[in-house]
């Protein structure tokens, strides 16, 4: 058995609909062995308005499990946590009010990161696990779809380039456009339309910061990567892996194919949420929002020309413990 030596941290990552917790061992060489890995779906964002910001019941879902994790890392005696909040708290008018409440019953300090900032450790955690063979200088496009905004990264030869966070989560795209059980076919047209339009502006930012977006593009052989919750489940639904038996070391480096994302984009848009919770390889509380996860997993595809994504499981938690 290999004996690690390092320092015990830990990362925390307070999302728009999931907060998850990292206990690892930071070797001296950057490599990182991960001890526990946990995770719950508070939905944050959930009822979210730009007049109140979050809502109090959110609130409530999220310190209740931040205090979980707060015992686990007393009992763990971790050296060192970093805690981190992303888009919700970034807009929220109240983000300063939820720091407080957590600071006072948990102890834990939360940093709001910039959607730069959030990009730029994805990208240091999700190459960590990415198998480099094969990618070589080729230029990298890595999504990172979450619940209240979608990071879009640029990369070559290891070196990011440009970082864009789009607001274009899902959570936020669900309970905006999805109001029907299923949804019904207008309102997922004007999900799609709604993607569309984000990803054509996204495209009108890349050639103002001076890249162009045919060179990260399938076309020019290009290799689109993709992280966080929406595209892992959509790996383990293609595995036909069940989230009691969820392994990491699968899906890292699993390569989804153009058409296996339709295929399960059209079979999960036409299932009741009820249907959609028997589907054993998605976890409880991602059954909403798997549908707009899905569609602007499809949709970057299309619109960037590629036919596959490669997965990579890690992400936000390892960068913010080598970052």
């Amino acid at each position: 058995m290999r004996k690690t030596e390092g320092v015990k941290r830990a990362s925390i990552d307070i999302g728009t609909n999931t907060v998850r917790l990292l206990i690892a061992t930071v070797e001296t060489d950057g490599n990182i062995v991960p001890h526990l890995i946990k995770r719950a779906v508070t939905r944050l964002g959930g009822g979210y308005t730009g007049k109140h910001g979050i809502a109090a019941d959110a609130i409530e879902r999220t310190v209740g499990v931040l205090l979980e994790f707060a015992a686990i890392l007393s009992a763990e005696g971790v050296d060192k946590t970093a805690v981190c909040a992303t888009s919700v708290m970034r807009r929220a008018v109240n983000a300063d009010a939820v720091i407080e409440e957590v600071s006072s019953r948990t102890g834990l300090e939360i940093e709001v990161i910039t959607g730069e900032t959030e990009a730029r450790l994805s990208m240091l955690g999700v190459t960590s696990a990415l198998d480099k063979t094969g990618l070589g200088d080729l230029p990298l496009l890595t999504i990172d779809i979450g619940g209240g905004s979608t990071e879009f990264i640029t990369s070559k030869g290891g070196e990011v380039k440009v970082v864009w966070s789009m607001e274009l989560g899902v959570v936020h795209l669900t309970e905006s456009s999805l109001l029907s059980d299923p949804p019904k076919e207008k309102e997922l047209a004007v999900m799609d339309s709604t993607i569309d339009g984000i990803i054509g502006v996204l495209k009108a930012q890349m050639k103002a910061d001076g890249i162009d977006p045919a060179e990260y593009s399938g076309l020019e052989k290009a290799v689109l990567i993709g992280t966080a919750g929406t595209i892992t489940t959509l790996a383990a639904i293609d595995a036909n892996m069940k989230v009691e038996s969820y392994d990491p070391a699968v899906i890292n480096n699993y390569r989804l194919t153009k058409s296996a994302v339709s295929g399960i984009f059209n079979r999960l848009k036409s299932l009741t949420l009820k249907e959609r919770k028997k589907i054993t390889s998605i976890e409880k509380g991602r059954e909403d929002v798997i549908v707009a996860g899905t569609a602007i997993t499809l949709s970057v595809m299309r619109a960037f020309g590629f036919d596959e994504i490669v997965v990579s499981d890690a992400g936000l938690l390892e960068g913010l413990l080598l970052g």
